[in-house]
């Protein structure tokens, strides 16, 4: 979403072997749309993002840093799930193959 005006809904696959997040059309589809390699990224919460309403993003935003400095950034539903989504990227970066 941040590379346009408006966010998209996706559904997301969290894998550690090989560690990636694959993200899907949530209307179906079993091809995923693309995914994000997570062996060394660095995620973050983020508290505060340029060109966005405030409503929409208010502490449930996240970044995906990518060890070739390819950044993304997702929305989750919660506070708390974006706490989860923190935690389980951050163990599959560490471990993951």
């Amino acid at each position: 979403g941040h590379l346009r005006k408006n966010w998209k809904v996706r559904k997301f696959v969290l894998r550690d072997d090989p560690a990636y997040l694959h993200y899907y059309d949530p209307a179906g589809g079993e091809e995923p749309l693309g995914a994000i390699h997570l062996r060394g990224c660095v995620v973050t919460a983020v508290e505060d993002m340029p060109d966005s309403k405030k409503y929409d993003v208010d502490n449930i935003l996240f970044e995906i840093i990518t060890a070739n400095e390819i950044h993304y950034y997702l929305q989750a539903a919660s506070s708390t799930e974006r706490t989860e989504w923190i935690k389980a990227i951050q163990a599959v970066a560490r471990t993951g193959k």
